[in-house]
């Protein structure tokens, strides 16, 4: 959805209107620029400081209507905490605060961009702006009208980021700017409704990429049976919207460097197919495509920051649904790679539209490592919850860069185990493999497991799985939204950080 919210930087002085919104660390400690704007009505902040025994801790709000002295109509104190340095994520995380602070009906307001101790450089102004309009996303495009006690919001808001460096901000933002586009693309992706969201479409929507230079590809029924993608065709053969593979390729490195590739599952609705689902909570599955979703907002991130690497995605749109024509628990497939599967449950599927995903992605680009992305079992969420996404891989190197990449951006990720003892489970009877390692236990490392197979181990590969993370997830001070966006960020600072030229 585009964003209701409008923004600008400005100098580091008192604004004449609206909401202001300032910063303190402990024992409501302001800095120098601060301190003079606020001056006017210091003694009735601390009174009221007092009476709410506000102190500046981390998180805790101070709000004051008409402050006196001052030409704002409300006055907004944040705590910061103790002094000290501020991570990104954290500034990330105080301008999504900032931004929910603000009374429903306001239509301005400025944040001044000031640290306790110092002024916010302008990178972390940029970061506190791109917190901010995280966190103003919505997705209501199909609401026709209020609810009785919900309050009337204007139609925009403008919000202005008061800053010492507004250069260097305006600068800084521009990447961000970015980076928030992917978000709310693939925030977009994972709430649209499946009637809405299916394969062909969603394939469509990838191609707008096109725009901003990215190469689309998109590989109908006709040639995927031509490639032997048997398992992915398998999976969508009792829905009545055919099935497509997107590959996506952002060339913005040196020519003839070979790419870093991401690989999204996209099961645009997972009835479960003849493996039906219980139907409660079976609309939540609206969201199976979430990784495929990941994928492109990271597409459009790289291309829209012209990221100076080569970059491929290619993601396995399909629906599984239950059908005279459907895949049944018992039939055996021929993957691209020549391996057989046995299907014993048709609701394990998003792995067998990954594993001719990454057979694709790995022979036609070589790419230096492979990362994919699929809310796949609902094991990683009995494991960690929703504060973490599942991490498999065969390469400590690229493992290690992922969970730094997460660390920074708050999007976290935890290794999980691969050993041989877990691969045996996946044995079966009368073809190479089968689709589930035939119980509850280990069910997310057994996928994994499945993956692997599918991945030479020369190859650096990672793959994620993002069931608690992607789509009704926990909600965050820059995430009010039930499709998160969850990955965008990480893969993007993973590319930033380590593969950028």
């Amino acid at each position: 959805m585009p964003s209701r919210l409008t923004f600008k930087f400005s100098p580091l002085t008192a604004p004449g209107k609206g909401v202001l919104i300032v910063f303190c660390g402990d024992g409501l400690t302001f800095g120098a620029a601060t301190a003079r704007v606020i001056a006017p009505a210091r003694d009735q902040i601390r009174q009221a400081a007092a009476a709410e025994r506000f102190t500046g801790k981390n998180g805790a709000a101070l709000e004051l209507a008409v402050p006196a002295g001052l030409k704002v109509d409300r006055l907004i104190v944040l705590g910061l905490g103790k002094s000290g340095s501020h991570a990104q994520k954290e500034v990330l995380k105080f301008g999504g605060i900032a931004l929910g602070k603000l009374p429903a009906g306001a239509s301005a307001a400025t944040i001044l961009a000031e640290l306790p101790t110092r002024a916010m450089r302008g990178e972390e102004a940029a970061d506190l702006a791109l917190g901010a309009q995280l966190r103003a996303y919505e997705f209501d495009r199909y609401r026709t009208k209020r609810k009785e006690d919900e309050p009337e919001r204007p139609p925009r808001r403008d919000l202005t980021i008061a800053v010492a460096d507004v250069a260097g901000a305006r600068r800084a933002y521009a990447e961000r700017a970015a980076l928030a586009e992917g978000v709310t693309l693939a925030r977009d992706l994972v709430n649209e409704p499946p009637n809405v969201l299916y394969p062909e479409e969603f394939a469509r929507r990838a191609q707008r990429l096109r725009k901003l230079g990215v190469a689309v590809e998109v590989l109908d029924v006709p040639a995927l049976k031509r490639l032997g993608m048997n398992a992915l065709l398998g999976v969508g053969q009792g829905s009545a919207h055919p099935s497509r593979v997107v590959v996506m390729r952002w060339n913005g490195g040196r020519k003839g460097d070979a790419p870093v590739a991401f690989i999204g599952k996209g099961v645009c609705f997972d009835t479960g197919g003849i493996s039906i689902k219980p139907s409660a909570g079976m609309e939540d599955m609206k969201g199976d495509m979430a990784g495929a979703a990941c994928v492109t907002g990271l597409m459009h991130a790289l291309a829209a920051r012209r990221a100076r690497v080569n970059a491929v995605g290619v993601i396995g749109l399909v629906e599984n649904m239950p059908d005279g024509k459907a895949q049944r628990p018992g039939d055996i497939v021929t993957s691209m790679s020549g391996q057989t599967i046995e299907i014993v449950n048709t609701d394990a599927e998003g792995r067998l539209v990954l594993g001719d995903v990454i057979w694709y992605a790995a022979k036609r680009f070589k790419p230096k490592f492979m990362v994919d992305l699929a809310t796949l079992t609902g094991a990683i969420i009995v494991a960690l919850g929703h504060e973490y996404a599942g991490m498999f891989a065969n390469n400590d190197q690229l493992a290690e860069r992922l969970s730094k990449a997460g660390e920074a951006t708050g999007e976290l990720v935890w290794r999980m185990p691969l050993a041989k003892e877990y691969d045996k489970l996946i044995d079966s009877r009368f073809a190479d493999m089968k689709n589930t390692g035939g119980s509850r236990s280990a069910g997310a490392i057994t996928a994994a497991h499945f993956i692997k197979r599918f991945v030479d181990d020369k190859m650096p590969w990672a793959h994620l799985d993002i069931a608690g993370t992607g789509f009704d997830s926990r909600q965050t001070d820059v995430n009010r939204s039930w499709g998160s966006g969850w990955g965008v960020r990480l893969l993007d600072r993973l590319v930033k950080d380590y593969y950028e030229r």
